[in-house]
C-alpha cells in the first residue's frame, strides 16, 4: 500500500485507550487464580481427553507481585480463519506486552496460519513491522488460513517448529474451531513433555464464541457496525424510491447474533432469527408468512417498500430444509466419488432426485433450480454444504412472489411487490476497527502476553466487565476446556467448542421481540450512519447495543 489516505495515517497515531492494571508495571501484575470453571456437559469425556487441561480455574490479573516479570520471551503467534477487525491490534499488543517485560523477548508470526506452523513458515514481527499496521483492519501482516491440526504427523511438526524456535508459547488468534485445536495442541504438548505453553485469543465476527467469561470475540462490533450503516442507507432509501423490498443476507451461519444486533441498529421491517426458527419449528412456508405478513400490512399503507434481514444459516435451522441438507451432506459423504464424476450440474440435480429419500426428494425438487445447484456444490472443509454460497434471499423472494400472487387472486393485496437482494459478508471483515475493537484486541493481546509469561497453557484471553470504560475492564482467561462438549462429526465424536447461539430468554432478543410487531409496520427507520473515530466518547467508544441491552 504505497498510499494511503488521511484516514489510514489517523489511526496509526491512535493510542488504544486499556485497562487500568495493564498502565503498572509487568512486575506489579499478579495472576490471581478464582473459581475452578468445568463444562456443563460431557464432563468424563473430556476429562479423559485433556488429562493435563481439565479442571483449571479461571484467572483475572491485578495488582500483586510478578516473579516472572523480567523473564525475556520467544513467543509465536498465528491468525486462524476467517479475518476479523482488530486482529492486527491483538498483535500490537502482545508485541508491546513482551516488550514492556523485557526488551530481549521476541515474537514471530507464522505465514498464513495454522500451515505456517506446521511447515516452518515465519517472518520475525519488528516494531517497524507492528507500526506499519496498528490500528488498521485485516490479517495481512502475516496472513490467514484454515488449516485445522489434526493428524499426528501435524501435531509432531508443530512441535518440532515450536522447538526449533525455543518458543515458551504459541498464540492462536482464532473463532471456536481454531481454539478448540489450540486446547488439542496445548494438550498434545504436555502429553510430549513439553513446557511451551498455547493460548488462545477469542475472534469471530459471527459473535459466537462467547460465555460469561467471553463477553464478546474480537470483529464483531466492528462487523456489525459495517453492516449497520449499510442497511441504514439502505432504509433510507426504501422510502425514499418508495419502491423496493430489500432482501439483505447477512453473515452468521450458526448463530444470528449479527443479524440481531444489526436490527438494533436500523429497526428493519423483517428480521429473522434462526435460533427462534429452531425453538418454534417453523416451516419454510411460516417463515414466508412472517415476511408476507409484513408486506400486506405496509402495502394497505400505500407502503410497498421495506427491508428484510436474514441470517445466511437460516436455511440450516428450518425443520425441513434441515433434514434435506442432512440427508445431501450423508448421500454425499458416501456416494462423493460418484456425485462428482457426473458431467455437469443437471445430471448432479437429477442424481439428487433420484437418489435422496422420497420426502427430501419432494422438497429438493420444489426449490428454484439455481437453489437445487447451489446445495449440490462442493462442501466445506467439514464435509457440509457451504451455506454462505446459498442465495436464501433469492429463495424466500422467489416464494414471497408466489404467496402474494395468491393472495391477490383472493381479494387480499393488491399492492406491487418489486425488490432488491443483498448480501452483506466480506465487507466487514477487515474495516478498521472501531474504537471499542481497537481497545479491546489490544488489550486481548496484551492478556495473552501475561498467560503466556505465567505460562498458562491452555488458556483463552479473556477480558471482562466490557460496557464499562476501557480503564474498567477485568482482564484474565479461562481454561479452553471449560468451554467444550462433544459433537459427532465425520463419523466421529470429537471434542469442540460450543457454538454460543442468540439467547431465546436473554435481555436482547426479548428486547427485540419487544419492538418488532411495530417495526414491522412502521418506517421508523434507526440510521446509525459511518463508524466515528473521532469525537464525543458516547459516539466512538459505545460497545454493540447487544452488549450494552446485556449488562444493562
Amino acid at each position: 500500500m504505497l498510499e494511503r489516505s488521511p484516514l489510514h495515517n489517523a489511526r496509526f497515531a491512535y493510542i488504544p485507550k486499556i485497562p487500568e492494571i495493564f498502565a503498572s508495571p509487568i512486575a506489579a501484575i499478579k495472576a490471581i487464580p478464582t473459581e475452578v470453571i468445568e463444562p456443563r456437559q460431557d464432563k468424563e469425556a473430556l476429562k479423559r481427553i485433556f488429562e493435563h487441561s481439565f479442571g483449571k480455574p479461571a484467572m483475572k490479573f491485578g495488582s500483586g507481585e510478578n516473579i516472572f516479570a523480567a523473564k525475556p520471551l520467544q513467543v509465536g503467534v498465528l491468525l486462524s480463519g476467517g479475518p476479523a477487525p482488530g486482529g492486527h491490534n491483538v498483535i500490537s499488543g502482545l508485541f508491546d506486552g513482551l516488550k514492556k517485560g523485557s526488551n530481549a523477548s521476541r515474537l514471530i508470526g507464522f505465514k498464513g496460519g495454522p500451515s505456517g506452523l506446521v511447515n516452518n513458515s515465519f517472518l520475525e514481527i519488528t516494531a517497524d513491522l507492528v507500526d506499519a499496521y496498528r490500528n488498521t483492519g485485516g490479517f495481512d501482516m502475516v496472513g490467514s488460513g484454515r488449516t485445522k491440526i489434526e493428524t499426528p504427523e501435524q501435531f509432531e511438526k508443530a512441535l518440532g517448529t515450536a522447538k526449533l524456535h525455543n518458543l515458551d508459547a504459541v498464540v492462536v488468534v482464532g473463532g471456536d474451531d481454531s481454539n478448540t485445536n489450540a486446547a488439542l495442541l496445548a494438550e498434545y504438548f504436555a502429553i510430549h513433555g513439553s513446557s511451551i505453553c498455547v493460548v488462545g485469543v477469542p475472534k469471530t465476527i459471527d459473535g459466537d464464541l462467547r460465555n460469561e467469561w467471553i463477553e464478546s470475540s474480537f470483529g464483531f462490533d466492528t462487523a456489525t457496525r459495517t453492516y449497520s450503516e449499510l442497511i441504514g442507507n439502505i432504509c433510507r432509501d426504501a422510502p425514499s424510491g418508495r419502491k423496493y423490498w430489500h432482501f439483505i443476507r447477512l453473515m452468521g451461519r450458526s448463530a444470528s447474533h449479527i443479524a440481531l444486533e444489526c436490527a438494533l441498529q436500523t429497526r428493519a421491517n423483517v428480521t429473522l432469527i434462526s435460533e427462534e426458527v429452531a425453538a418454534k419449528g417453523m416451516s419454510l412456508g411460516q417463515v414466508v408468512d412472517t415476511i408476507v405478513s409484513s408486506v400486506i400490512a405496509r402495502s394497505a399503507k400505500g407502503e410497498d417498500f421495506g427491508v428484510v434481514l436474514i441470517p445466511e444459516g437460516l436455511i440450516e435451522f428450518v425443520p425441513e430444509m434441515k433434514t434435506l441438507i442432512s440427508g445431501i451432506n450423508a448421500l454425499l459423504a458416501h456416494e462423493e466419488k460418484d456425485f462428482k464424476a457426473l458431467p455437469g450440474i443437471v445430471e448432479q440435480r437429477a442424481y439428487m432426485k433420484q437418489r435422496l429419500p422420497s420426502e427430501a426428494s419432494r422438497l429438493f425438487t420444489s426449490l428454484p433450480e439455481d437453489i437445487q445447484a447451489q446445495l449440490c456444490w462442493d462442501r466445506d472443509p467439514h464435509g457440509n454444504v457451504q451455506v454462505s454460497r446459498i442465495e436464501t434471499e433469492k429463495l424466500l423472494i422467489s416464494m414471497v412472489r408466489q404467496r402474494l400472487s395468491k393472495a391477490a387472486a383472493e381479494g387480499l393485496y393488491s399492492g406491487k411487490f418489486d425488490y432488491q437482494s443483498h448480501f452483506l459478508g466480506y465487507e466487514g471483515r477487515c474495516a478498521f476497527p472501531t474504537n471499542f475493537d481497537a481497545d479491546y484486541c489490544y488489550s486481548l493481546g496484551f492478556t495473552a502476553y501475561l498467560l503466556a509469561l505465567n505460562g498458562f497453557t491452555g488458556y483463552i484471553a479473556s477480558i471482562r466487565n466490557l460496557a464499562s470504560p476501557a480503564s474498567e475492564w477485568i482482564p484474565g482467561g479461562i481454561p479452553l476446556v471449560s468451554m467444550m462438549n462433544i459433537e459427532h462429526r465425520h463419523g466421529s465424536d470429537k471434542p469442540v467448542i460450543k457454538k454460543a447461539l442468540v439467547e431465546l430468554d436473554g435481555k436482547p432478543f426479548r428486547h427485540f421481540a419487544a419492538q418488532r410487531d411495530k417495526w414491522a409496520l412502521s418506517t421508523d427507520y434507526r440510521l446509525p450512519g459511518g463508524i466515528q473515530y473521532f469525537g464525543p466518547p458516547a459516539i466512538t467508544d459505545a460497545p454493540s447495543l447487544t452488549l450494552q441491552i446485556e449488562r444493562s
